[in-house]
């Protein structure tokens, strides 16, 4: 993989200025020359929720459209496939795809949406922590892999972009099941690298047009960026879109261990930038998310660690006069430490390891972030 980024700007959703655009960047990439007539060619959204594109939640169907085109340019097929939080099946799925303004879009283009929902348990041999994971049947073996993110913010982990959307090659249910494994934000961002390593992605297009600041991955607020950001290496994508958001690639755990791993730059000064100029999408007032860093934990003595994190490490609250009573918090939760009563959702901090899966599910959004009295945000 190399270090190269493509930058470049579009105002809106226009399928024909973004095919032109996409073809440029294969052009310039050579993608083309690793498609051929006949091979299926998975794209991989970021559909975490069901809803209006607009809300700037998941990948915008016209981003990905323009994708397929260039793809079917090769003459190869085109197969849609993405596995959100929640059960996995395939009534689910298309009432997903169809929701989010997927099924018309593929229909009118000739492109296979994945609706079987299969998945089987592999082994994630280059994975330095997570040796072994369930994954949806296109990813294992995959011809060909595009990437297709949304920039967002991220309450967990702080950002999510191309390393992050990877994580949806993990079937439904079984992703609550890898943040109970793994419920440490540290040991967590180490086995999303090794499910980057495993999906081993041919190319990277991130959806920036319309991003999400504030407390994403799908509770924050839509922020017009005009971006698009274009790799071959997942990583090196992180690390540009990242640092023009004004983070610090060396603060977000996965692409500080992407580094250490020698997958990626740790800085953006190592990358070589293609397109429009990098200063032109700066973006310092981009909001976070208010589960921003806490790593000024571990340099404090051992024995003040326990306290310090737990008063430090934000934590989900439910806004009880907005819960509806769906249950898809409790659903989505690993450690079963949710409670629907009298249709109002409860937590029960005792055993919250604070991945916020209930904070990302929420379909009603009224599940915020929180913490504790000075460390308030």
């Amino acid at each position: 993989m190399s270090e190269r980024v493509w930058l470049a700007r579009q105002s809106a959703y226009r399928v024909e200025a973004l095919e032109a655009l996409f073809d440029t960047i294969f052009e310039a990439f050579g993608v083309y020359d690793s498609l051929r007539p006949g091979m299926e060619v998975v794209l991989k959204p970021n559909l975490i929720q069901r809803g209006d594109p607009a809300r700037a939640a998941i990948t915008h169907p016209v981003f990905v459209q323009a994708a397929g085109r260039c793809v079917k340019k090769a003459g190869a097929k085109v197969l849609i496939a993405e596995s959100p939080g929640g059960p996995y099946t395939p009534g689910v799925m298309r009432a997903h795809f169809k929701a989010c303004g997927y099924t018309d879009m593929a229909e009118q283009e000739g492109f296979s949406l994945y609706t079987a929902c299969e998945s089987r348990d592999v082994a994630l041999p280059e994975g330095e922590l997570c040796r072994q994971a369930a994954v949806v049947e296109p990813f294992i073996g995959a011809e060909y892999l595009i990437d297709l993110p949304k920039v967002k913010t991220h309450s967990m982990v702080g950002y999510s972009g191309a390393v992050k959307n990877l994580f949806g090659v993990v079937p439904g249910l079984q992703k609550p099941e890898l943040h109970c494994r793994f419920p440490e934000r540290e040991d967590f961002s180490r086995m999303l690298v090794d499910i980057c390593q495993f999906a081993r992605p041919g190319f990277v297009l991130m959806d920036g047009i319309w991003a999400m600041e504030g407390d994403g991955p799908t509770s924050g607020t839509r922020r017009a960026l005009g971006l698009v950001a274009a790799s071959d290496n997942p990583f090196a994508a992180d690390v540009c879109v990242s640092s023009l958001l004004g983070m610090q690639p060396e603060e977000i755990a996965m692409l500080r261990i992407g580094a250490e791993r020698h997958l990626g730059p740790k800085t953006v000064e190592e990358l070589e930038l293609l397109g429009e100029p990098y200063e032109d999408f700066r973006t310092p007032d981009f909001k976070k998310a208010r589960a921003s860093s806490t790593d000024f934990v571990e340099k404090l003595p051992r024995f003040l660690r326990p306290m310090a994190k737990k008063i430090t490490t934000p934590y989900p609250r439910i806004d009880a006069r907005k819960c509806v009573g769906c249950g898809k918090c409790a659903e989505s939760c690993p450690q079963h430490t949710i409670t629907v009563k009298d249709r109002k959702a409860e937590i029960d901090y005792k055993n919250c390891i604070r991945c916020f899966c209930c904070h990302e599910m929420c379909p009603e959004h009224i599940i915020g972030t929180r913490r504790f009295g000075a460390f308030k945000l």
